[in-house]
């Protein structure tokens, strides 16, 4: 079998299984060879070498003409397979050229996706109907991997977890905070500020060993004078975590805040007032130093920074009527002095 692979990959031309479907529809070695513009000899050349590549013959003469034998059948099948995706190539090739079409393959944090990637895939999608888009949530570490593999055009997540951050181009986008969360039939909390000790009778949802999110947990029952939980309920999953904490009243966790309002205003969750005290992580858009970005992902990238800046501005925004106010004030003094 690899000696077959490997004189198929040094000599196999797509002249031949071009012939091969000409043949199967032509049913004739003359007329295969007029639709390829080829002469009779040179068609027969071609189907002889590929035959002999192959080592057993392709076809059977009848009186119907040549008729594919199983060996055939399954060879043009492969053929027309071959033809097909490098039509597709062709057609995006074409479209990435025009700036319609192509494919964009983004990784993603899960605190970014609802107010950075979301809305920008959208306008995305809006201006480029015909483009192909993957999005892979997952941590930075192993997004990273997918990035150096060529898997993933970029990340959104953070550089820093990286053996060599240098070979990446990093742009800050902004912090990750985390919520404690419930279930929205959870009966109401005492107070306004809640520890983590108040939460000793419940059990937790926790993320698995390797994710970022449950050496934080751990990092902040330490820091409170608590033990993690020995029997936590494990899961990478945002829609395992969320169905659990929504059918019991006993069962709390820990989300991105970004995620958990997505889930609060349609009320399935609820945010329990617990301050933690590790600084929120902050994420930003990476790509491979020395890699050339397609025009989607350029695209996607603009769209990304103007939809952060845009929220930055809205978040500010409650706070300018008070500066506003602040200036006055400071104003009026300054002419009654």
């Amino acid at each position: 079998m690899k000696d077959t692979l490997n004189v198929l990959l040094s000599k196999l031309r797509m002249k031949q299984l071009q012939l091969l479907i000409a043949l199967d529809d032509q049913k004739s070695l003359h007329k295969a060879a007029g639709t390829m513009s080829m002469t009779q000899s040179a068609a027969s050349k071609a189907l002889q070498e590929l035959e002999a590549m192959l080592e057993a013959p392709l076809f059977e003469r009848s009186k119907s003409g040549m008729i594919p034998n199983p060996l055939g059948h399954c060879v043009i099948r492969y053929a027309r397979l071959m033809a097909t995706d490098l039509t597709a190539l062709c057609q995006d090739v074409a479209e990435i050229r025009s700036g319609r079409g192509g494919r964009l393959a983004v990784g993603a944090i899960m605190g970014a996706i609802p107010a950075c990637v979301v809305p920008a895939l959208n306008q995305l999608h809006a201006g480029q109907p015909g483009l192909s888009i993957e999005v892979v949530e997952d941590t930075s570490a192993r997004m990273l991997q997918q990035l150096d593999d060529g898997r993933l055009d970029l990340v959104i997540g953070r550089a820093a977890v990286a053996g060599d951050p240098s070979k990446y181009h990093y742009r800050p986008l902004g912090d990750e905070p985390l919520s404690v969360v419930v279930g929205h039939g959870h009966p109401p909390l005492p107070r306004k500020e809640v520890t983590l000790h108040d939460l000793a009778g419940h059990r937790w949802v926790t993320y698995p060993s390797h994710m970022p999110l449950h050496a934080l947990l751990e990092r902040e029952m330490d820091l409170a004078g608590i033990e993690m939980p020995d029997n936590p309920i494990s899961t990478a999953s945002t829609f395992v975590t969320v169905a659990l904490l929504h059918s019991s009243a006993e069962l709390v966790s820990l989300l991105p805040t970004a995620i958990a309002e997505l889930f609060v205003a349609r009320k399935m969750l609820r945010v329990v007032p617990v301050k933690l005290k590790s600084p929120s992580q902050t994420f930003g858009i990476v790509t491979r130093k020395g890699g050339v970005l397609s025009p989607p992902a350029e695209r996607f990238i603009e769209l990304v920074q103007a939809q952060t800046t845009e929220q930055a501005l809205r978040e500010e925004q409650p706070e300018r009527p008070a500066r506003a106010r602040r200036r006055r004030d400071a104003a009026q003094k300054q002419k009654t002095a």
